[in-house]
């Protein structure tokens, strides 16, 4: 057992015999980032993986036992030592004669694999405080339905329900994201893309518009059909600055910025309002000049809208009225304002003025026709 390590660690032109292991771990801890600490506990867990199977090998039963590994930190020598359960003072050394080659040789699979384990560990612990937040990828393949990204040092998931739908994606294509989430998977972590999700408009907002990353213009809600449309209504915390102007910027370049992005989804941003009735108005936009009624105990507003608004208030198959309610959370309901009375009288009056007019000039060209 003892020099099968720095077989694994050490790297060449070391100083001096003695200082070879602990220049190697040093190596390899600086190397891959991790905490020499970490480094020696899988090293001890392996050396106990080993022996735990070579006196499988040999018939001896190690299930009532309990191990412990010592390593020299200077020449990486290795002792276990085993104890029966709960008489930690019956603690004796039990390593091996010549520990054995395949034990070796178990030890360095196991080490290795969990250097790969504590490297991930690490890596998604740098991830786990980029949550929220919008990173960038490549798209590497496709996994069925769902889209593997690569993110530089590992891969992420974008799963179909995170994705635009009709948006069309190819192999290499670089984009960005937002980082949804890390959960534990299958496979262990696994970092969770969205491009679907109502937050990822509001990080690319908050990345086109310093007003908003600076927090002077607030985005207060956002409703969001992905790859069709969305709606964002803002609001100012600083006098004097105009939160729409903000977000549309000059000629429309920064919510350009953001549609181009999102592959064309267009963005209709809105002035917050405390007022309900104003918020579900501005809410229904581009249509104009709609009134609204509230029904505080059902959440109902009922919104009238004038006859070649209408459709405007509505939207394609309903899509615009349905996003201002997922907007407002209030339920609304679009009907058109009926002409006045007046309005049909004052039609009424002038067709009968034109009929007489037609009746009396018919009547003058047959007074006026000669007789035969």
């Amino acid at each position: 057992m003892v020099g099968f390590l720095p077989a694994i660690f050490c790297k060449r032109h070391m100083q001096t015999p003695r200082t070879e292991f602990a220049q190697a771990l040093k190596a390899i801890a600086t190397e891959r980032g991790l905490d020499p600490s970490v480094i020696l506990d899988t090293i001890k867990q392996a050396i106990i993986a080993a022996y735990r199977r070579d006196a499988k090998e040999r018939g001896e039963d190690t299930e009532e036992l309990d191990f412990d590994v010592e390593i020299n930190p200077t020449n990486g020598e290795a002792r276990v030592f085993a104890w029966p359960l709960e008489k930690p003072k019956q603690k004796k050394d039990v390593t091996p004669p010549g520990f054995g080659r395949i034990a070796a040789q178990t030890a360095k699979q196991v080490i290795h694999q969990k250097i790969r384990e504590a490297e991930k560990g690490a890596i998604m612990e740098e991830f786990s405080g980029r949550a929220g937040n919008l990173v960038s990828g490549m798209i590497l393949r496709f996994d069925g339905p769902n889209v593997r990204v690569d993110m530089g040092r590992t891969e992420a998931t974008m799963p179909a329900s995170e994705r635009i739908p009709n948006e069309r994606l190819t192999p290499n294509q670089r984009l960005t994201f937002l980082l949804k989430e890390i959960i534990e998977g299958t496979r262990g972590k696994e970092i969770i893309l969205s491009r679907a999700d109502p937050a990822f408009v509001e990080k690319l907002f908050a990345r086109e518009v310093p007003e908003v990353a600076s927090g002077s213009v607030v985005i207060k809600q956002i409703a969001r059909e992905p790859g069709v449309r969305t709606k964002i209504a803002v609001a100012s915390e600083q006098s004097g600055v105009d939160p729409v102007g903000s977000c549309v910027g000059q000629k429309g370049v920064r919510v350009q910025a953001v549609t181009n992005e999102l592959g064309g989804e267009r963005v209709d941003i809105i002035p917050w309002s405390q007022d309900s009735a104003e918020l579900i108005s501005a809410a229904l936009s581009p249509a104009e000049n709609v009134t609204v009624g509230l029904d505080e105990k059902t959440k109902v507003a009922k919104a009238k809208a004038p006859e070649d608004q209408l459709s405007l208030a509505i939207g394609k198959e309903g899509q615009n009225v349905r996003l201002a309610a997922k907007l407002t959370g209030w339920r609304i309901e679009v009907e058109g304002i009926p002409q006045e009375k007046e309005q049909v009288s004052e039609i009424s009056l002038i067709k009968k003025t034109r009929t007489k007019k037609v009746t009396k000039k018919k009547a003058s060209q047959t007074a006026d026709a000669p007789q035969e």
